[in-house]
């Protein structure tokens, strides 16, 4: 009788480790725990891995970049700022009660204010008021509450007064103006508007809205009259 050839793409089986045949179930089982043991030990250290991480806190982005909230990063009391031009020439002096600086707008708030600034000519303005709001070289100051700026006469100019609940100088330009009633005082003569826009370096008064105006040349009597709107010197 022939017998059949074996297959020779069969592998043969395994042999079993010596020992571990006849070995008793525990011993065999103990023989597999520590062959697999460091691969458990991998599995369960990419487990906790991967809850650390899913764990994890994330920072919040929106909060980082959130804008600054509008409160002063500092303060001063009973205060004197000065601000001096290129030729070393004081131009602006600002005084007052308290002084709030604003990291998110980059602004000043002063309860009190009290300003004197000097323009190229060298003509001299002073501007009070019970609160104001300037930007960080003082170059743009909105007086309000009792505002008042004044002029100081120079040479052949008389002195020139402005008075209101709001008035807004922007000192590089050599502008006044205000959209809430203001009274404008020049020598002896008055003119009271709704709103106005003052440029001293054209020498340019605009006014708006209800106009009154008292003129009072020098060694007259007063002259009332009221005009719809107009324009001044």
């Amino acid at each position: 009788m022939i017998e059949p050839l074996a297959d020779p793409l069969s592998l043969p089986p395994p042999a079993a480790p010596p020992g571990l045949v006849n070995a008793p179930w525990s011993t065999r089982l103990l023989q597999l725990a520590s062959t697999y043991l460091p691969m458990l030990l991998m599995g369960l250290l990419a487990l906790g891995t991967w809850w650390l991480v899913k764990s994890t806190p994330v920072a919040d982005t929106e909060a980082r970049l959130a804008p600054p909230r509008h409160e002063p990063d500092y303060t001063m009391n009973n205060f004197t700022v000065q601000r001096f031009g290129p030729d070393g020439v004081m131009r602006v002096q600002i005084e007052g009660d308290e002084l709030r600086h604003y990291p998110d707008t980059d602004t000043l708030e002063i309860d009190n204010p009290r300003i004197r600034a000097m323009g190229a000519d060298g003509r001299v303005t002073i501007a009070s008021a019970r609160r104001a709001l300037t930007n960080a070289d003082a170059s743009e100051v909105q007086l309000t509450g009792g505002a008042t700026v004044l002029r100081e006469a120079s040479g052949k100019d008389e002195a020139i007064e402005f008075r209101g609940e709001f008035l807004h100088a922007l000192q590089n330009t050599e502008q006044l103006r205000s959209h809430l009633p203001v009274t404008v005082l020049r020598g002896r003569s008055q003119v009271a508007a709704d709103a106005m826009e003052y440029d001293n370096l054209a020498r340019v008064l605009q006014l708006r809205g209800r106009i009154r105006a008292e003129f009072t040349p020098p060694g007259a009597g007063a002259a009332t009259g009221g005009v719809r709107n107009g324009a001044a010197p």
